[in-house]
């Protein structure tokens, strides 16, 4: 639950992804973005690589994720360069099996886990017993 995380949101995505950005960051992620979204995040005081999309040429983000830079991939595409872009993205993730987002409830969902399961001791049990450990807990509260 460390690395680097790979954002490209269009920009009607980029007032959301702010936060999510934000608590990544201060988790001690390192943010990895192409050029628009880095420069949005960066006037936001979050700190952010700049990479190069897939038709800018190379180094890009797929070679970033081939190389196992990234470990979280959070991409909204809008457009026709970002056609070409997403299936290489998409493609380098699901071969290298690398987590993928699509939207930003999707990405919050995957903030919101990661400090989960940075904040548990990750025991393992049944629902049974989870539901048992939640009901005793109310309990003692009433």
């Amino acid at each position: 639950l460390e690395g680097a995380i790979f954002v490209t949101v269009n920009d009607s995505d980029k007032p959301t992804v702010t936060p999510i950005a934000r608590r990544f960051h201060e988790m001690g992620f390192k943010l990895i973005a192409t050029e628009g979204t880095a420069r949005y995040l960066q006037k936001r005081g979050i700190a952010c690589q700049r990479v190069n999309k897939v038709w800018e040429g190379r180094p890009n983000a797929v070679d970033l994720i081939i190389s196992g830079t990234v470990q979280l991939l959070i991409n909204t595409p809008l457009g026709k360069y970002s056609q070409r872009d997403d299936y290489e993205l998409r493609r380098a993730a699901l071969m290298h099996r690398v987590p993928y987002t699509t939207t930003m409830s999707a990405a919050a969902a995957a903030c919101d886990a990661v400090i989960a399961l940075r904040s548990s001791r990750g025991d393992v049990m049944s629902l049974q017993e989870w539901y048992a450990r939640r009901l005793a807990s109310t309990e003692r509260v009433a």
